[in-house]
């Protein structure tokens, strides 16, 4: 039995990891095995990867060598749980997968993303099932982000350009693969945010 694997991919602030989290509860109340994971990270490899690329001086890597560490990480989270959880027939469900890469690498620091995509065709060879898009304002987004305590600011501390730069590529990825992904507005509660979301995951569930 195959599993199904879906993503949350947003901008930094966008509150797709609450909706992640969210979605994992909810799918758990209604009997299926879940599976929530992250990346950078959701693998004991790619968890050290993971301070490598979040914490530090925004200039601290190139834009071509996070997208080697990005690739590694990924690579390994695919190996180690991804697949593992797919072929047990789990519902997977990552905060964040390719397409973030294929934005903040590929895009918005640079034209990478003819690199990006030989990459992930070569060392990944997967896509979700369905991803969701949390959509909303850059500046109120990355206000969120910035409250937030921790060391994982590096892409933060990059400024609103980045943002607004990612917001435009992560909606044209959107409508460049409408069968794939939805766009959900985050400018709600979570709650009526969570709603959406859990409406749209249970059509390729059922």
């Amino acid at each position: 039995m195959t599993g199904t694997f879906l993503s949350f991919e947003g901008i930094d602030g966008s509150g797709k990891s609450t909706q992640a989290r969210l979605l994992a509860e909810d799918l758990r109340t209604r009997g299926y095995t879940v599976t929530l994971t992250r990346e950078p990270g959701g693998s004991a490899g790619a968890e050290e990867i993971r301070r490598l690329v979040l914490e530090g001086e925004a200039d601290r890597w190139s834009t071509e060598t996070e997208l080697l560490l990005f690739t590694a990480a990924r690579r390994d989270h695919l190996e180690k749980t991804i697949r593992p959880a797919l072929a047990r027939g789990e519902v997977v469900i990552s905060d964040r997968f390719a397409d973030s890469t294929r934005i903040y690498q590929g895009l918005t620091r640079g034209d990478l993303r003819s690199t990006v995509d030989q990459l992930h065709a070569l060392m990944i060879g997967t896509e979700p099932d369905l991803t969701f898009l949390i959509d909303i304002d850059p500046a109120l987004g990355l206000s969120r982000a910035v409250a937030r305590a921790g060391a994982e600011q590096r892409f933060e501390g990059m400024g609103l350009g980045l943002q607004e730069k990612a917001r435009a590529g992560f909606l044209a990825l959107a409508a460049a693969h409408p069968a794939r992904f939805r766009v959900i507005s985050g400018d709600a509660a979570p709650e009526a945010v969570a709603a959406r979301v859990t409406a749209a995951a249970l059509a390729p569930l059922k």
